[in-house]
């Protein structure tokens, strides 16, 4: 089943079952979709389509982030639900050593000694971690490889 035969299978599980919140988070995702077809002028390829939906996940995070540190518990709860519906449309995360042996890998392979190299490692290793883990943390693990 391709990605959007699921989007609208989950779309119409979530009306009939009337879950208010999985049907604003599916049809959001569905939104940003059409939004990056039309910006794209051509149909989505599933890496496409996956960084979307990462897209989406990055936003509901930062705004977790904001929320809390503003005391509005309300709305982080109603986030981290959110959160959890969109991470159902994401790869299984890669787990810390999993990620650590990926960087590790990419590193032999440039051929990367100092921080000098750090670009072409990013170049190499964010596609192949691509929706699978935060930037950020992989930019730390690649600086913390790459300064021992």
């Amino acid at each position: 089943m391709d990605f959007n035969a699921k989007i609208m299978e989950d779309l119409k599980a979530a009306m009939k079952a009337k879950d208010k919140t999985r049907l604003a988070v599916i049809r959001s995702i569905k939104s940003a979709l059409m939004n990056a077809k039309i910006k794209k002028n051509e149909a989505l390829t599933p890496d496409d389509e996956l960084a979307v939906v990462a897209s989406e996940l990055k936003q509901r995070q930062d705004s977790l982030v904001e929320f809390e540190n503003a005391g509005r518990q309300d709305l982080a709860d109603q986030l981290k639900a959110e959160i959890e519906i969109v991470k159902e449309y994401l790869p299984a995360a890669l787990s810390d050593e999993e990620l650590a042996k990926v960087v590790d890998e990419t590193i032999s392979e440039v051929g990367a000694s100092s921080m000098k190299d750090m670009g072409n490692v990013m170049k190499a290793l964010m596609p192949k971690v691509k929706g699978r883990a935060d930037g950020a943390k992989v930019n730390q693990l690649v600086k913390a490889a790459l300064s021992k």
